[in-house]
């Protein structure tokens, strides 16, 4: 990530594409694998690589944004205007699912999922008020 910080992309790319080649299922590493080819202007490459982090996690936002980017900047404005809805539906989605089990959430944050209580049902007949009787 520092060399990609340091716009050094190709040098990027070489470190990430070994430590996915230990274990392809790091999806930070595709994610940024993927952006460095973009950055490079190797826009079907990014394409595929976008395409492989949507296998591990399709219903990732920054998945969906990402791709909408390559294909934009590749020029197929129909590919990128269907991710940018899949990113658009995948943070409505991320703002109602509870979080993943070990995600950091807290159990108030669950509590909004349940039901809401049952309204209290006023009483057929109030008690007398004498304090509103008239004399």
């Amino acid at each position: 990530m520092f060399l990609f910080s340091q716009e050094a992309y190709g040098e990027a790319i070489v470190q990430l594409e070994a430590l996915l080649k230990e274990d392809e299922a790091l999806f930070d590493a595709r994610l940024s694998l993927g952006m460095a080819y973009c950055r490079l202007g190797n826009f079907e490459r990014a394409i595929r690589e976008g395409h492989k982090a949507e296998v591990l996690q399709p219903s990732e936002q920054l998945v969906h944004t990402n791709l909408s980017l390559f294909y934009m900047r590749s020029g197929d404005k129909v590919k990128a205007e269907h991710h940018g809805l899949q990113a658009r539906i995948a943070s409505w989605k991320g703002n109602m699912e509870p979080p993943a089990p070990g995600a950091g959430g807290s159990e108030s944050e669950l509590s909004l999922a349940k039901p809401a209580p049952k309204p209290m049902k006023a009483p057929e007949k109030f008690p007398d008020m004498p304090w509103k009787k008239k004399p």
